[in-house]
């Protein structure tokens, strides 16, 4: 283009007469060439023109206004001067002109054609390859952020489409340009699906935007919010106690749930939703449902609303039927369950109370969470009524013949039965013998040789077992029951077995820091305390370990034998030292007869010596006499 317009201007040279300037004047002038000529003049000797400064400017100047200046990053409007099969020739009033892919232009309804005015921003005046780069796209979103700017300080509602999904969202297109809807921000109630919204368009408001990185988050429960506003201040302004309104369901919960009452939410709790007793409120109710309730009470800021359904209705107590009465039989479904009794629905929100004590004739433990079950039913005898204070007692025992007003003649003291194992306790055993009768086994009554620390060590729940009746207790409805009365006591005979230093062999069974419980023979057991269960090499008799015992104590009465291990070597060591002493003693009495025997012989030998020699004293005394004359 720059090209043709330079020979233009040559051309309107050479007719001015520029072309005839004389040889002198020529010499004084130079060669001149734009700053806009891009032609290679040298090449081309006969096309050389010589200007003078004033014809220079003048032609510079000229050549200049046919061109607009701009600059990168600059908007513009441009025509369309062509179409290709892929790009869009566009014509700015640049010295070139620039193609736009024809992508950019999808969104305009019927498409594009020659001549038509679109405004571009120059992206860059010449690329590496010498074009000039021209962008729709980077124009319109280039103007949508400025508009985004403005509603999003004037706050003015504006229309998108909602292209797809995203995560956390979905992505809006808004004057062109991409925005941000948050799940959050769909709606005022929770909102799962997504998809529902894609291709929809749907008005909006610029909450928050990000300069920086040219970001937009808009907002779809920002005007629903607005618009629920103005309808909760109208609904406040009118609220008043025992109000009835229309709710939507929004939410159920485990403890009521919460209803949309134009703009207001109020609270349905569980216990104001039906005068019967309901486990959660979804048997009753469920989501977008719209019913009438009750203004209950409010907060004095009229943001907290307690609301009510049963109470649009009168109160089941108040139209009970009058024939209900006093020992009437009734049906009803166990409806709560605690450990004093269950409560029977007889109509909803008429309820009666089935006591532990009145489930059974029997004096026996009865576990209401074991007998009932949630949702059963029975039929019951109504005790107590009373409309005023809105309570009902009712009796499943008695629905039948009291069984302990001829106890004495079914069940007779000393009469042998069999019963049916249906509770254990640390103390005894409960036995059922029939419907609604019942006694106890105590624990020292299980078995007369053994002794137990609990009875379930003995017997187990369902067992059936052998009884004799013990006493009878009519008024306090107990049996005594006894079981090893079945059998004749054994301790009479085993009182001349285990008689006390008699030897059994026996084997320990249980073994603690006190002693020591050994079975014995006939089924019997005894007790050896720690101290008596030391063996001779200093070490103690294990548990399930056999030994020889002795019989240190019988007691008859109190069923007790106490053994001892140690009696047996310390009394074989007492008894070596009898042994040890006697043969001592014997030999002590051995050696005193022998000292005897040999005192005696030299006792005999020494008399017989002094009288040989008194004899001899006295013949020397007589010999001495008969000489003493003669020496005279």
């Amino acid at each position: 283009m720059s090209f043709n317009i330079h020979k233009q201007l040559n051309a309107e040279h050479q007719e001015s007469g520029a072309a005839q300037a004389t040889p002198a004047t020529a010499t004084t002038k130079e060669p001149v060439q734009t700053a806009h000529d891009d032609f290679d003049w040298s090449r081309d000797k006969r096309n050389v023109a010589f200007y003078s400064n004033d014809e220079r400017k003048k032609y510079d100047s000229v050549y200049d206004n046919t061109f607009k200046q701009i600059n990168d990053g600059e908007m513009i409007q441009a025509t369309i001067e062509s179409l290709t099969k892929t790009d869009a020739v566009v014509n700015i009033g640049f010295k070139s002109d620039g193609l736009i892919s024809l992508n950019e232009f999808r969104d305009i309804p019927g498409g594009i054609k020659v001549g038509d005015v679109i405004e571009v921003m120059v992206v860059e005046k010449e690329d590496r390859e010498g074009n000039l780069n021209l962008s729709r796209k980077s124009a319109r979103i280039t103007r949508a952020w400025e508009r985004i700017v403005e509603v999003n300080k004037t706050g003015e509602i504006v229309t998108g489409l909602v292209t797809s999904k995203t995560k956390g969202g979905l992505i809006v297109d808004v004057f062109g340009m991409e925005t941000f809807l948050p799940g959050s921000q769909i709606d005022v109630k929770p909102v799962t699906d997504y998809d529902q919204f894609v291709g929809k368009t749907m008005e909006f408001k610029v909450v928050k935007i990000n300069e920086t990185i040219k970001n937009a988050v808009v907002s779809h429960k920002a005007l629903i919010e607005s618009d629920i506003e103005a309808q909760r201040a109208e609904i406040i302004g009118k609220l008043e106690k025992g109000q009835v309104l229309e709710g939507t369901i929004k939410n159920i919960t485990d403890f009521g749930a919460f209803l949309d009452l134009g703009g207001l939410d109020g609270l349905l709790y569980i216990t104001d939703i039906s005068w019967g007793r309901i486990n959660h409120p979804t048997e009753v109710l469920k989501m977008d449902q719209k019913l009438n309730v009750v203004v209950l009470d409010f907060d004095d800021d009229k943001k907290r609303i307690s609301l009510g359904l049963k109470q649009l209705t009168p109160h089941p107590w108040d139209t009970l039927a009058e024939s209900l009465k006093e020992g009437e039989i009734v049906k009803g479904k166990v409806v709560n369950i605690e450990d004093y009794g269950a409560f029977l629905e007889i109509t909803p929100g008429v309820e009666g109370l089935v006591h532990v004590s009145e489930i059974t004739w029997a004096n026996t433990p009865i576990n209401a969470k074991e007998f009932f079950k949630l949702g059963d039913e029975h039929e019951a005898k109504v005790v107590t009524l009373d409309k005023e204070t809105r309570k009902m007692s009712l009796s499943i025992k008695q629905m039948t013949e009291d069984p302990w007003s001829t106890i004495e003649t079914r069940f007779p003291e000393n009469s042998r039965h069999k019963g049916t194992v249906k509770n254990i306790t640390p103390y005894g055993v409960f036995i059922e013998l029939s419907t609604g009768i019942g006694g106890m086994i105590h624990i020292s009554d299980l078995s007369w040789l053994k002794r137990f620390n609990n009875p379930n060590e003995y017997t187990k729940v369902g067992n059936e077992i052998d009884v004799i009746i013990l006493s009878i207790d009519k008024e306090g409805r107990k049996l005594q029951l006894g079981h090893k009365q079945i059998e004749e006591d054994p301790w009479n005979s085993l009182e001349t077995v285990f008689t006390v230093g008699s030897i059994h062999e026996g084997t320990v069974i249980k073994k603690d820091d006190k002693g020591a419980v050994v079975q014995l023979p006939y089924g019997l057991e005894g007790y050896a305390p720690a101290r008596h269960l030391a063996k001779e090499d200093g070490k103690t008799v294990g548990a399930d370990e056999l030994a020889q015992f002795m019989v240190i104590e019988f007691d008859r009465n109190d069923k007790r034998i106490l053994l001892s291990h140690t009696r047996l070597w310390e009394q074989e060591i007492e008894e070596e030292k009898q042994v040890q002493q006697k043969e001592k003693k014997a030999e002590a009495e051995q050696t005193k007869k022998a000292v005897k025997n040999i005192q005696s012989k030299v006792e005999k030998t020494t008399l017989g010596d002094l009288g040989v020699l008194a004899g001899l004293k006295a013949k020397m005394d007589g010999d001495a006499g008969e000489e003493k004359p003669s020496a005279e």
